[in-house]
C-alpha cells in the first residue's frame, strides 16, 4: 500500500535531513487527488495576518514573503479553514498562542455549521483534529488551532450525515491525523462529494480523526508537484516551514 512505503519513506528521510512534506499525486476510488504526508516532528504552522503590520497575507506568496525575512520558505501550504468575507475566521484560530477568533459550538448554516465539526491543532511536536466539543471540555494548549468543519472522519466513522449518493460535489480540501501525530492533508483534483472525500482519509489513509478546510475555494502550494494555485485572496492557511536553502524537489 502507498501510505506504508510512504511513511517507511518518510521515516528514512527524517534520520537525514529536515521534515519536508511528501507530496504526491493519488488515484483513489477512480479520482485524483494530492496527499501530502507531514511527520509530526515538522514545522507546520498557521498563517493569517502578517504580525508586524497586521495586514493580511492573504496568499502563499505572501507567506512566503514573511518567512523570507527570517531565512524560511514554505515547502507546502494550502487554506485551512473558513472565513468570513473580510477573510476573518468563522470559528476559532489560534496563531503562535495568541487567540484571534473564539471557539463556535452552535449549531449553524452552511458547512462549518454542519456538526460535528472540529478544530485543527498544533502542539507539542503533534498535529491533532479534535471535535469541537471535545475540545471545548479538554482545551488543549494548541500553538495555532483552526476551527473548521464537518468533521470528515470521527474516531474512526464518517460524519453521520453524509450521503454515499449525494450530488453536491466540489474541489475539496481537508486534513486527518494519526495517533502519533502525523498530518495528511489532501487536495481532490475532481469535484467530489463529502461521504467520497472522506473515505480517502477513513479507507485510504487509515485516518482516525479528518476535518473538512473548504470547498471551491480550495488553493494548493505544492512546488514539487509543480502546484502553485492562484485566485482571490485567501483567509486562514497551513503551511510547512523549512530553511530557505532546502531543496523542495
Amino acid at each position: 500500500m502507498w501510505r506504508t512505503r510512504l511513511c517507511a519513506a518518510l521515516g528514512a528521510c527524517l534520520l537525514a535531513a529536515p521534515a519536508v512534506a511528501e507530496c504526491r499525486a493519488e488515484q483513489v476510488e477512480g479520482k485524483g487527488y494530492v496527499i501530502c504526508a507531514v511527520d509530526a516532528a515538522a514545522d507546520l504552522r498557521l498563517f493569517l495576518n502578517d504580525p508586524e503590520t497586521g495586514t493580511l497575507l492573504g496568499s502563499f506568496a505572501g507567506v512566503d514573503g514573511h518567512l523570507a525575512q527570517a531565512g524560511e520558505r514554505l515547502a507546502f501550504a494550502m487554506n485551512a479553514g473558513m472565513y468570513h468575507g473580510d477573510r476573518r475566521p468563522v470559528g476559532l484560530y489560534i496563531e503562535d498562542g495568541l487567540e484571534i477568533a473564539p471557539l463556535v459550538t452552535r449549531e449553524g448554516p452552511g458547512n462549518f455549521g454542519l456538526l460535528p465539526n472540529g478544530v485543527f491543532c498544533l502542539r507539542d511536536g503533534r498535529a491533532e483534529v479534535i471535535e469541537t466539543l471535545r475540545y471545548a471540555q479538554e482545551r488543549p494548549q494548541c500553538r495555532y488551532a483552526s476551527q473548521s468543519g464537518p468533521m470528515l472522519v470521527i474516531d474512526g466513522a464518517l460524519h453521520p450525515r453524509f450521503l454515499i449518493d449525494s450530488d453536491s460535489r466540489y474541489v475539496r480540501n481537508g486534513v486527518g491525523t494519526s495517533d502519533d501525530g502525523r498530518a495528511w492533508f489532501v487536495f481532490s483534483d475532481a469535484p467530489v462529494n463529502f461521504h467520497r472525500f472522506g473515505r480517502v482519509f477513513r479507507d485510504h489513509l487509515g485516518a482516525k480523526q479528518a476535518l473538512y478546510f473548504d470547498g471551491k475555494v480550495s488553493r494548493l502550494y505544492a512546488p514539487g508537484l509543480g502546484r502553485n494555485d492562484l485566485g482571490f485572496p485567501l483567509g486562514p492557511m497551513v503551511g510547512l516551514v523549512v530553511d530557505a536553502d532546502t531543496p523542495l524537489d
